[in-house]
């Protein structure tokens, strides 16, 4: 039986948005999987029963703290020692839940990822990335969207193997093609960073490295379905597709592609290179961004991706 880990108190409308978003996800998971919220257990009782769904149907780990988004997280973490956040990577770090989920403080969610769970042997630092849709049809993956700014070439060229371990192993895209984000296609083009990061990769042969890959072509398809960049330059990307999204939103647009980059149907950011499947809600997730952030959570643990990455940085 797979347990899926959820802070039932993450997130702006908490709990009220993340118990009805693990209702939501109850009947799209699969048999095999149980969902366990950590939380106040009255309050998630209460909206279970307004809700009409029996308490029954999941686990519930109770806990009296809540780390807030003010606070300060590694502290937070170490002193609200009964948080629904600390308990759950308790739960996370001794396998009594195989995936973690929350849109509460991304800080504390990171101090958990490293200091519960642990990067995986090898990984110089870990990462935070993003699915974004592409014209074509199918998902690309973004990665850093903004844990790490200032990144070296070697750093990047790992967040090439990550993102093609998690492409092929989550995403399902068989032998993906990985790029660098850069400002022209030709391997002399951008900064001091880039062009060692270029020479890197290319010389690297874990992935199917492709080139450079400009921004015009992040969302086309065409040139790659890894993106690799450092998170001022991912975080930068990220936001202006999400304020991109409202404008046409606001303008009536309604197509396939622009419905995709609504971050509810995301299901969350994946942390990429620790030991356990971690992944961080958006703070104003609604009841279907738990859904999709549950989902993604149960389709990382069923493609065990930080077992094969692990492996991987073994061979190295």
């Amino acid at each position: 039986m797979i347990k899926i880990g959820v802070d039932a108190m993450g997130g702006d409308f908490a709990p009220e948005a993340a118990v009805k978003g693990a209702v939501m996800a109850l009947d799209a998971v699969g048999t095999d999987s149980r969902i366990v919220l950590f939380g106040d257990e009255e309050r998630i009782r209460a909206v279970l029963a307004a809700e009409g769904c029996p308490a029954e149907r999941f686990d519930i780990v109770a806990t009296t703290e809540v780390i807030e988004m003010g606070d300060h997280p590694a502290k937070a973490f170490q002193t609200k020692t009964d948080s629904s956040i600390t308990v759950g990577f308790v739960h996370l770090a001794k396998g009594a839940v195989q995936g973690f989920a929350s849109a509460g403080s991304t800080g504390a969610m990171m101090v958990g990822s490293m200091y519960a769970v642990k990067p995986i042997d090898g990984v110089i630092r870990p990462t935070i990335s993003s699915v974004v849709p592409t014209v074509a049809g199918r998902p690309a993956l973004l990665l850093d969207v903004g844990l790490n700014v200032d990144v070296k070439p070697e750093v990047l060229v790992q967040y090439g193997l990550i993102g093609s371990i998690y492409a092929e192993s989550v995403l399902g895209i068989e032998n993906p093609r990985v790029a660098l984000l850069n400002i022209g296609e030709e391997p002399t083009k951008g900064n001091a960073q880039t062009k060692a990061t270029y020479e890197a990769m290319k010389a690297d042969g874990k992935f199917n490295f492709v080139g450079n890959v400009e921004g015009s072509h992040i969302f086309s398809g065409k040139v790659a379905d890894v993106i690799v960049c450092d998170g001022f330059v991912g975080n930068t990307v990220l936001k202006m597709a999400e304020g991109l999204y409202r404008i046409n939103r606001a303008m009536g647009a309604d197509n396939p592609f622009w419905n995709a980059m609504n971050y509810e149907h995301v299901g969350g950011t994946p942390v990429l290179g620790v030991g356990a499947t971690v992944i961080i809600g958006h703070g104003s997730s609604t009841p279907l961004a738990i859904k999709n952030m549950i989902l993604s959570t149960e389709r990382s643990i069923k493609a065990d991706f930080p077992a094969k990455l692990q492996r991987a940085f073994k061979n190295e």
